[in-house]
């Protein structure tokens, strides 16, 4: 008798499924329309114009402007020191790694902590990088981040840089 009660409470559930199921559209990506993006008029001024470094497309660093000739020099000055790591030029290693750090009134850098490595010895070289940067003295103590990239040339690339 309890196993034909539990059949027919099974079935019950069973037939009224649909009528608990989920009646309102899910969005799925591609049905909305792209935003689109309009240039600023000539009048009116841009809040930071700070250009984007390379690998860095439209991410502006806030700590930046206190980097003489600001964000593209900075990213020049890395790009220049930058030294691959053998062990993530082996083993094909590539991304980004975050390095965080206090930038005092002073113009000193304190709390020097990597946040995200990539791992091959690329953390290590970003916090080497960052030591070596040198920025003017701020009003006021500014906690920020900064994104190194590693990124290894195509194939083709390195054969006719060489």
């Amino acid at each position: 008798m309890k196993k034909i009660t539990f059949a027919l409470a099974l079935a019950l559930l069973a037939g009224s499924a649909p009528a608990f199921a989920q009646k309102t559209k899910v969005k799925i990506k591609g049905d909305a329309p792209a935003p689109t993006l309009e240039a600023p008029e000539a009048s009116e001024a841009p809040t930071q114009t700070a250009p984007a470094a390379p690998g860095h497309a439209g991410k502006v660093v806030p700590v930046a402007e206190y980097y003489e000739g600001g964000q593209e020099a900075m990213y020049e000055f890395i790009e220049k020191e930058l030294k691959y790591p053998i062990m993530a030029r082996r083993n094909r290693i590539q991304g980004t790694c975050i390095v965080s750090f206090t930038l005092n009134t002073d113009g000193t850098m304190s709390g020097i902590k990597l946040v995200k490595n990539v791992g091959g010895g690329c953390g290590e070289e970003a916090l080497r990088i960052v030591r070596l940067l040198k920025f003017r003295k701020p009003d006021y103590a500014i906690l920020t981040s900064l994104p190194i990239s590693f990124k290894l040339p195509a194939p083709g690339q390195a054969a006719a840089a060489e």
